[in-house]
């Protein structure tokens, strides 16, 4: 994600090498911040409003929910304007945990494909 104009909002990130694995793994134990990274990885080079994403919860919880995926490192956040824009920290976490984003992904996409599930 190109760095912030010089006066914009800037949120904070964790560095890479900040980035824990229990945060991480605590971050995408939740579905809905799951689906969010499904979503972000399905085309990982894109940036994305939170307003992009159709999800079953509140414009608060739904807040929250990026918050935890962007303090854990998952993904990194940028205003344009007014809007924040959202991006998967692929680089930094394959760099981390070699292979465990995919393991996720791939489980995740079983798991919904599954009979049953919705």
């Amino acid at each position: 994600m190109p760095p912030a104009a010089a006066g914009a909002r800037e949120l904070p990130h964790p560095t890479r090498g900040e980035i824990r694995l229990e945060g991480v793994l605590h971050a995408l134990s939740d579905p809905v911040r799951l689906r969010i990274v499904r979503d972000l990885a399905a085309d990982s080079d894109a940036l994305f409003s939170c307003s992009h994403f159709e999800l079953p919860v509140t414009k608060s919880t739904t807040t929250h929910h990026f918050r935890v995926l962007r303090e854990s490192g998952v993904v990194r956040q940028a205003y344009c304007g007014t809007a924040k824009m959202n991006g998967l920290r692929r680089g930094d976490l394959d760099a981390l945990f070699p292979g465990l984003l995919d393991a996720l992904l791939s489980a995740a996409a079983r798991q919904a494909a599954a009979p049953g599930d919705s």
